[in-house]
């Protein structure tokens, strides 16, 4: 089955303006995440990577992008500047290819921690369970984890999304509250070292098929008022596949990406404890 990585790196950021090329410990954010693809793709038989920016402008000189890429020898798409979210931009993309993968993973330009076997395990997902649509990554918080959660949703309570799952491994909800709610918690925590909570990862895997019905299809109800754009999936009966991963020690504390420039000191700091995410695999 053919997979394209597609790696969408917007330049024109409104908290973070030029962040894919911002300086992560001696490499751009967006170099490190295409290693990440790199690493994926040669573990992955028919698969293929590639860079989509948005189209330049007086505002907005993506072109930096462009020529970075290219002086990497990164493949690299220029799509419109208009599109609403990074999946618009890889439809665009992966719609004007001139041939069409089965199998197409969004791996967001600012995710330079992201574990390389992410992106492995959804495209093994999908090729595995031949009636979901989408895949995507989830991770079982500690205690410890789920009462750092419920405390910064004091302050950003639309930060951190969780997820709860059918007996089949599929997705159920997503929400930016905290899913399930757990009675008799004390007793829980007394007799299992993990929460029951599933903390979503966006980092997702489609088929053709489902990508182009989400580039076509409306915003859905719950999609508006969560602001999940996932949902659009689920309420019109598609399914999503989770798959459950952990993040190798120490890397847990960045589980989204770069949206600002203390994000940025902090996945420094990780890499400097923890070195490379990339030798985790090697």
């Amino acid at each position: 089955m053919k997979t394209l990585i597609v790696i969408p790196a917007r330049y024109g950021s409104k908290r973070f303006p030029g962040k894919p090329l911002a300086i992560l410990e001696g490499k751009t954010i967006l170099e490190r995440v295409w290693e990440i693809a790199a690493f994926a793709r040669s573990r992955v038989p028919e698969c293929e990577a590639i860079v989509a920016t948005e189209k330049p402008s007086e505002s907005c000189p993506s072109d930096k992008i462009v020529s970075f890429c290219r002086s990497k020898g990164i493949p690299v798409a220029v799509t419109s500047a208009e599109l609403a979210t990074g999946t618009d931009r890889v439809w665009e993309t992966v719609s004007a290819m001139p041939e069409r993968p089965d199998i197409v993973v969004n791996l967001q330009g600012d995710s330079p921690i992201c574990p390389p076997s992410f992106p492995i395990r959804l495209i093994e997902a999908l090729r595995d369970n031949q009636n979901d649509d989408v895949a995507t990554i989830c991770t079982r918080l500690s205690w410890e984890a789920l009462d750092a959660l419920r405390e910064a949703k004091k302050t950003s309570p639309f930060s951190g999304t969780t997820v709860v799952r059918a007996s089949n491994g599929t997705a159920l909800w997503f929400s930016k509250n905290v899913v399930p709610a757990i009675r008799d918690e004390q007793k829980l925590r007394a007799s299992e070292p993990l929460s029951p909570v599933l903390r979503h990862i966006g980092l997702y895997a489609y088929r053709f098929d489902a990508l182009q019905f989400f580039a076509s299809a409306e915003k859905s109800e719950y999609e508006r008022l969560e602001q999940l754009e996932q949902l659009r999936f689920l309420e019109n009966g598609r399914s999503i596949r989770l798959v459950e991963e952990k993040f190798p020690e120490g890397y847990e504390k960045v589980t989204s990406g770069i949206d600002s420039p203390q994000d940025l000191e902090r996945a420094a700091s990780v890499i400097k404890e923890r070195g490379e995410i990339l030798d985790c695999f090697a």
